[in-house]
Order: C-alpha cells, then structure tokens, then sequence
C-alpha cells in the first residue's frame, strides 16, 4: 500500500471511482431506504402484538439511533483500512436481523431483531460507503455522494412496496423473507464493488478530540443536529432533487453554500404548514418539503469533507457528528408528539417549535460558514 505522499490525486471518475457510487446506492438504500419502510412495519406490529402504538414506534426510533450512533467506530474502521470488511460484518448482522424478523412473535425478540441486530448492520455498513466516495472524487464529490444518497429514495420505494404487496399474499414472514432475499443480492454487488483507495491510517484516537476546539465544525455538527431533530417528516419526493444539487455545489457554490439555502426552505415550509387548511395544499407541502428535505440530507455528507484538510481523518469526523445528532432523530418524534398531546391533538405547536429549531440550524451553519469565509459572500465552499 502507497504512502499518503506517494498516492495519485483522486480519479474524479473511472470504473473503480463510480463503482463505488453504485455501491453507495445499494447501500443508502438498504440503511435508510430499508428504515424508511417502518411504517408499513409498524401497521402489521399494532395488528398483531398487544403493545401500545407508542411502545412499538421505540423499534423504529432505535433502529434508526443504531445506524446514526455506531458510526463513529465504522468511521474510525474504515480510516484503518477496514472498509470493506466492516461493511460485509454489517451486511451480515442486517440480513441475521431481517430473517430473524421474519420468525419473531413477541415485541421482545422483534426489538432485538429489527431494532438492534438490522440496526447495528445498518450503522456499519452506511458511513464506509459514503466515506469510501469522498477519496475518490474532488471536482465532483458532492455529485457522487448525492448520487449515491437518492438510494434512500430508492430504498424507500422498493422495501415498503414489497411488503405491502406480499403480506396479504404470502403472509408476513415470507413476504420479509423475500426483502431478505432482494437485501442479500443487494450485499453480493456492494461487497464486489467496495475498493478502499487510501492507505490505512492505523494511529489514532476513535475521536478526534481536537476537531471540538474547531468553532465552525461544531456549528455545523449543531445545525446538522437540529436538521435531524426535526426530521420527523420525510418522504421518496427528494429523488430528483438530489444529484442536481450535488452538480450546483461542485460546478459553482460549494455544498455548504447549498446546504444553508435548503435547511432554510424547510424552516419556512414547517411554519407554511401550520396555515394549511385542505387536502390539496397538504399534498402540495409534501412536494416542496420532500424536494427540500432531501436535498439538504443529500448534502450533508458532501459537506464535511470541505471542512475537514486532512483527508485521511474524513471517516472518524463524519462518524463524531452521525455519533452526536444520533440522539436527534431518537427524541425528536417524541417532542412531537408530547406537544401534539398537550395541544388537543393540534399540531400547530409542533409545527412551531421544529420551524422554529430550523431557523436555529440555518444560524448555525451560516456562523460556521462565516467562521471559515469570513463575511465574504462569493466563496465556493
């Protein structure tokens, strides 16, 4: 293996450096793809398992808390070199946790199949995939992680459509059997095409604690984590929207420059909620805030990159912020709903309270860009 020194400057493409966008895609869409497919789960659960609705949406809520919170381990793996063999170790706890799934009766053992096990291989498996992109691309990275970010979209799509399609026809656990199947070809492709580019950095800390006396990576680790918090509404409308924007942030702004405009429009939107009145403007909301939700998750992963000089320590910085706003998405439903409560079943107050934590999120990441630009508005980055 090459020296840091001796390596060629990224391919910007080249079978191998798009390869691994394609296995990016796979693997989006069986981590967030795949959990974006709790809903339908979560039906079938109610119907079946004497548990409140509340008890039940803790499945979900961890599962996803296991994808965002362990990335700072496949993170800190993937620097060493270890990609690949942290993905294949995460493909196999997901599949063990979905046909688990399929034999599961009672909430306790489908907590620990759907919840942990699938949760646990989704967190390892996602970030090595993302990160793997970033070493391979610099005039077109944003693109190429984008690209590879519309596998939710496509996940979300696919897992969801499966089991809703299956279970009046073949029953439950052969119809989550058969998402066993699809998620295992899926893992055959993603295994073959996986290709580490750097050479393993074996030193170092699993956190990289001078990254947190850093002023603008922790506004931006705060606005990242209020974008999460709030993100309890999310739909497959952000497809289109994704590799565009990742083609505007390399050809002319820089993804941090994308990613404040969009963060905003959600804030925006969620206050717009709060005013609609019928059904035709609730399906026009769910248009504009799909297109604006999925942009700015698409960029996210794009952005830290630029914020980060050492290119060997990308993996253990994104994995510290997916570490810290893991708690995001596990508490921010639960606000929701306790301000629903308190409301009569109104959601305005909710409505409020998120536009109003978005707006926080656009400040935060407009101080990190001032911390690193200065207040000079044409810079890329």
């Amino acid at each position: 293996m090459k020296n840091y020194e001796e390596l060629e400057p990224p391919p910007d493409g080249g079978f191998h450096a798009w390869a691994q966008v394609v296995s990016g895609h796979l693997v989006v869409a069986l981590t967030w793809g795949y959990s974006a497919s709790f809903g339908v789960f979560q039906s079938h659960y109610e119907n079946s398992l004497p548990e409140s609705p509340s008890e039940i949406s803790w499945i979900g809520g961890v599962q996803v808390f296991c994808v965002l919170f362990i990335s700072a381990v496949s993170g800190r793996a993937t620097d060493a070199g270890l990609a690949r063999e942290v993905v294949a170790a995460g493909a196999v706890l997901l599949l063990l946790g979905t046909f688990m799934t399929s034999l599961a009766t009672t909430y306790l053992q489908i907590f620990l199949a759907h919840g942990l096990c699938v949760g646990i291989g989704q967190g390892l498996m996602w970030l090595p995939s993302v990160t793997l992109i970033s070493t391979y691309f610099v005039r077109r990275r944003v693109l190429a992680i984008t690209a590879a970010a519309t596998g939710t979209s496509t996940g979300g799509i696919i897992f969801p459509a499966m089991i809703q399609y299956l279970i009046p026809r073949i029953g439950f656990p052969w119809a989550v059997r058969c998402m066993g199947f699809v998620a295992l070809a899926m893992v055959i492709v993603i295994v073959a095409l996986l290709r580490t580019r750097l050479p393993p950095r074996k030193s170092g800390p699993l956190v990289e604690w001078g990254a947190f006396k850093e002023p603008a990576y922790m506004l931006f680790t705060l606005g990242i984590f209020i974008l999460y918090w709030t993100l309890y509404l999310h739909s497959s409308i952000g497809i289109p929207i994704r590799a565009p924007c990742g083609y505007l942030a390399d050809r002319y702004l820089g993804p941090l420059n994308c990613l404040i405009p969009w963060v905003l429009l959600c804030s925006i939107l969620m206050f717009c909620w709060a005013s609609i009145r019928t059904v035709a403007g609730l399906y026009v909301f769910a248009v504009f805030y799909g297109l604006a939700c999925g942009a700015a998750m698409g960029l996210f992963a794009g952005t830290v990159p630029s914020l980060t000089k050492d290119i060997s320590k990308i993996g253990t910085r994104v994995g510290m912020i997916l570490t810290l706003i893991s708690f995001g998405p596990l508490t921010g439903p639960s606000v929701a709903g306790v301000l629903i409560a308190r409301n009569g079943g109104s959601y305005l107050a909710a409505q409020i309270w998120a536009g109003a934590c978005l707006m926080g999120g656009v400040v935060a990441l407009v101080g990190a860009r001032v911390i690193i630009t200065g207040l000079h508005l044409k810079v890329k980055i």
